[in-house]
């Protein structure tokens, strides 16, 4: 046995003593001892037995048969038989056998026969084609010869004869298929290889491929015992690669062990053994291949969800705006004492409380508005501390253990806040008998990158904090699914599922790194990686006191309200016209640019939703400014202001408002605006 290379790996007696062959010596070299091209012959045997798993090759010599043959037993690894027969009579004029000859010249013109080949052919023949009935010749494999309206099976050799000139010599084939030779060290072969009978019965199993598949010599005879998952019946896979079909292709199989989940790649080799049709299966571990693709996978399906989520969200926040907006107007017209007063406030809670639901998709879909700055997180969960005692409750104590000299990180302190209430909760939930919560911070340098399952940690220096609990834990086929939205291991209405995935969105748009680790019975372990920050501390500048901004009187404004959710604009057109204001109303963008051709038509600002049909709300405000260049504007949208930004550069005198608003937050950002331009106006001076 040798490998790709030529070096011999294995040799067993014969080969020892009837070619002195040695563990460690070249193929090469062994052949050259019984004829001179060794290292053609040696390429072509095996470049023919790695795409057809087998390939023999007979070299004729005045004195002897040299038979060469190849079996590929794994991807690294062939199989070489090495036959040397002489003649029955070494001193005969000739040897006892000839074998039919012919010289053909460049063009494939038959120069030559011998008898041997006039008889086989039935007389002269002017090509090779003319008597081979499968063009075109490929040296050194087998061939179906026509003589006399018969056929036979012959191996042609070929060897150069000089000139241009090949000698085409025809050995007679002794069987229609190659036979597997004796054990051949099969057992102790490095490579799982199984032998198998096209009815799927297991006739023989090395140590390599018991190992693999923790099967018994004695019980385990078949392979639909051990393997499953192929998709398709294995007794008609089995028929299949005996009648020859689909040879050569691999396929991924789960073994049948239960202690964990080992999945196979299976090549079958059809050969013949004592007569009988045999399948070699060799087998290559694909568990890692197999659960890089079950990562990816989960990977494409988590990156649907996000988007599923953030589309979902911005529809939901349209609705939630018009659902708590016109509440807001029909709560202005109603006293506490007035029996429907009741009923607005309970639609109105509810609304926010579904805007708080919506907010937790915007976080796993990392959509939602993070305002990050400074922070010193030992401060951050010294205060907290307060608010969790009161979470956990009575039966489980809560360890904070702080690193005394943390880094600080850049990060939304109240979304930062959120992460770890959400992760104390789950591990509260977790302890229905009671234990303990410890949160751990510590300062980490990584000096190269760290991978962890799918994540790459880039090196450098992280804050780490670690909530761990000793609860009920999480199974094991489980825990990739934990960050997943809406999936959740608590009973029935006791979560949402949300939790986990609102904590895994907040941390990667932060721009940092969670891992879980639990053990079933012993409790689980959350770490977050937080990238330190090394921004310099900015002095805050003392700046005059800027002039008060002068609130618009009633009537004072007038507002091109641009939105085209129906429901949305006309809610923000009657909260606007109740404050004083008069609002000009536009469904698209392209309608709005028509109304602000008419130059007699004052507009004191624009409120506009920034995703809309057609031109979105930056790229018609930038037109609308070309024509009235003072103009205040106020952006609103249903996704995260990062998602307004990432529209284009960004757009001077403009302010945001997150949906859903209530009356209020819209008439104010309004007011503001305009009372900024106001002041503006105020400090140019008169040309």
């Amino acid at each position: 046995m040798t490998d790709l290379q030529g070096l011999v790996l294995q040799t067993n007696r014969a080969g020892v003593k009837k070619l002195r062959a040695q563990t460690g010596q070249m193929l090469r070299a062994l052949i050259e001892m019984q004829i001179v091209d060794a290292a053609g012959l040696i390429h072509r045997v095996q470049t023919a037995a790695l795409r057809q798993g087998i390939a023999s090759e007979t070299v004729v010599l005045p004195d002897r048969r040299f038979d060469v043959s190849a079996h590929q037993v794994g991807p690294t690894a062939l199989l070489w038989r090495l036959d040397v027969a002489r003649t029955a009579d070494n001193d005969a004029a000739g040897p006892a056998t000839v074998y039919p000859t012919l010289t053909i010249g460049r063009g494939g013109t038959v120069l030559w026969m011998n008898a041997a080949a006039r008889e086989l052919a039935g007389g002269r023949v002017r090509s090779l084609e003319d008597l081979i009935t499968d063009p075109p010749l490929r040296p050194g494999q087998t061939h179906r010869v026509g003589t006399d309206g018969t056929a036979q099976d012959f191996v042609i050799n070929v060897h150069p004869a000089g000139a241009g000139r090949e000698e085409v010599v025809f050995v007679p084939k002794p069987t229609p298929e190659p036979s597997l030779p004796e054990d051949m060290g099969f057992e102790t072969l490095p490579v799982p290889l199984l032998k198998v009978s096209p009815q799927g019965d297991v006739t023989n199993a090395n140590r390599c491929a018991r190992d693999l598949l923790h099967a018994d010599a004695e019980r385990d005879r078949s392979l639909s015992d051990l393997m499953e998952g192929l998709g398709r019946s294995i007794p008609d896979w089995l028929a299949d690669a005996a009648a020859g079909k689909g040879l050569g292709r691999s396929e991924f199989l789960r073994l049948t062990r239960p202690e964990r989940e080992i999945f196979v790649q299976v090549t079958l080799t059809r050969v013949v053994e004592d007569g009988k049709v045999l399948l070699v299966a060799v087998l290559n571990d694909a568990t890692e291949l197999k659960s890089l693709e079950a990562q990816f996978v989960q990977s494409q399906k988590m990156q649907a969800i996000g988007q599923l989520a953030g589309g979902v969200a911005h529809d939901f926040n349209n609705l939630l705006t018009a659902i708590s907006g016109h509440c807001d107007l029909l709560l202005l017209r109603h006293d506490p004492g007035d029996p429907e007063y009741g009923d607005l406030v309970q639609i109105h809670q509810n609304a926010n409380r579904a805007a708080a639901l919506v907010g937790q998709l915007l976080a796993f879909s990392r959509k939602q508005t993070l305002r990050p700055e400074r922070l010193e997180l030992r401060d951050i969960l010294s205060d907290l501390t307060h608010l969790l005692n009161r979470l956990v409750g009575e039966k489980i104590a809560l360890d904070l253990r702080q690193h005394p000299a943390l880094p600080p990180i850049r990060a939304d302190k109240r979304q930062l806040e959120q992460v770890i209430m959400n992760l104390v909760v789950n591990a509260r939930d977790a302890m229905s008998k009671g234990g303990t919560i410890l949160i751990e911070t510590d300062h980490r340098i990584l000096n190269t990158p760290l991978n962890q399952g799918r994540a790459h940690v880039p090196a450098g220096a992280y804050v780490v904090v670690r909530v761990q609990d000793d609860g009920s834990g999480i199974a094991a086929d489980k825990l990739e699914k934990v960050f997943e939205p809406f999936y959740t291991t608590k009973r029935t209405g006791e979560g949402t599922g949300l939790g986990l995935s609102t904590v895994y969105g907040i941390v990667k748009q932060t721009g940092g790194f969670i891992f879980v680790d639990s053990t079933p019975g012993r409790g689980s372990v959350f770490t977050l990686m937080f990238p330190v920050c090394d921004d310099p501390v900015v002095e805050p500048i003392i700046a005059p006191e800027p002039p008060r901004p002068i609130p618009v009187r009633h009537g004072d404004g007038v507002v091109l309200l641009v939105e085209d959710e129906a429901p949305v604009r006309a809610f923000a057109s009657r909260a606007l016209a109740h404050r004083g204001f008069r609002v000009i109303e536009a469904s698209t963008a392209e309608d709005a640019l028509e109304l602000l051709k008419d130059a007699e038509l004052k507009v004191d600002v624009f409120v506009t939703d920034v995703v809309m049909p057609g031109l979105d709300g930056p790229s018609w405000v930038r037109k609308a400014r070309q024509m009235r260049p003072e103009v205040p504007v106020v952006f609103m949208s249903g996704y995260a202001e990062d998602v307004f930004k990432s529209q284009g550069a960004r757009i001077e005198a403009s302010a945001f408002l997150a949906k859903p608003f209530s009356l209020t937050e819209l008439t104010t950002i309004v007011n503001q605006q305009l009372a900024i331009q106001s002041a503006i106006e105020r400090q140019t001076p008169v040309q």
